[in-house]
């Protein structure tokens, strides 16, 4: 990577189920919060968050897709003190995250 490229940013989450609540209410919730941090957060070029529609067992629930201008721009955004709140608060309602970044 040359720290020049464009960077995107995909990250995927399995839901626990919860008593009470849905994964579309627990992805709701998730979606509200993380599409605040682009206000909040200036390294951030673009960002959509999307809600799981397929119902297959193999399908993650919450989908994170954004763009960023570096891997160095990537890191500050991962280090704000805005992103590690809305870390904390996902933590126990996910139960898998899987993440990808790669050079556009």
């Amino acid at each position: 990577m040359t720290g020049d490229t464009m960077i995107k940013h995909i990250v995927m989450w399995r839901l626990k189920k919860i008593e009470g609540k849905t994964k579309v209410d627990s992805g709701s919730k998730i979606e509200t919060e993380i599409n605040k941090l682009p206000d909040l957060i200036k390294e951030i070029k673009a960002l959509e968050v999307g809600i799981n529609v397929n119902p297959s067992e193999r399908a993650s629930d919450v989908v994170l897709v954004s763009e960023f201008e570096s891997m160095e721009k990537l890191k500050q955004y991962q280090d704000h003190p805005e992103h590690l709140k809305v870390v904390a608060l996902l933590q126990p309602l996910t139960e898998e995250v899987r993440v990808v970044d790669y050079e556009l």
